[in-house]
């Protein structure tokens, strides 16, 4: 028995030991947790860092195209308005002109301006929508008006009140229209 003594006291002399080399281990585990820990936290910092300036470059970047759009249509627009000041300076010498003056004389200047206008609106890229004699179409017309007549079909654009213009595939104003019914 006493050889099982001994080797039970062995065996209880090296249970300590191992318990003290897992001991040991802990703090050592401990630190590398911890490491990691304070890595994983670093990496979640920078990250989040990149990501904020991110949102910063991206909200730059979207208020400068904003202001680039805004700036080519105000210079669009200013091109356009230079091209209508001859036009309104033509009207206002058509108004200025005496009222006695010969109605032929009035009619042909005012029909050059309507040809300047009409011809600045075609370089454009205007144009009017024919309306009188079409089918009623509600993507480019306007009913105002629906009238019996037997003389037309039934939808039928009987007669424009006022015209309609599309720039490109683009409506700008719809056709005013009288539509037939029967």
């Amino acid at each position: 028995m006493p050889d099982r003594v001994d080797g039970d006291d062995t065996l209880q002399a090296t249970a300590p030991a191992d318990a003290e080399v897992s001991g040991s281990r802990e703090p050592g585990a401990n630190e590398t947790a911890s490491d990691a820990l304070d890595a994983l936290r670093r990496e979640k910092d920078t990250l989040q860092d990149r990501l904020l300036r991110l949102a910063a470059d991206f909200d730059n970047y979207r208020k400068r195209i904003d202001r680039e759009r805004r700036d080519q249509a105000e210079t669009a627009m200013a091109g356009a308005l230079e091209e209508l000041l001859p036009i309104i300076d033509n009207l206002e010498l058509a108004l200025d002109a005496p009222v006695g003056a010969d109605a032929d004389v009035y009619r042909k200047g005012v029909e050059l301006i309507h040809r300047q206008m009409t011809e600045l609106l075609r370089t454009r890229g205007v144009r009017s929508i024919d309306a009188v004699g079409t089918p009623f179409d509600p993507r480019v017309h306007q009913a105002v008006v629906h009238e019996v007549s037997p003389a037309h079909n039934e939808g039928d654009v009987m007669e424009e009140l006022r015209r309609g213009y599309m720039l490109g595939d683009r409506l700008l104003r719809p056709a005013m229209v009288k539509v037939a019914k029967t």
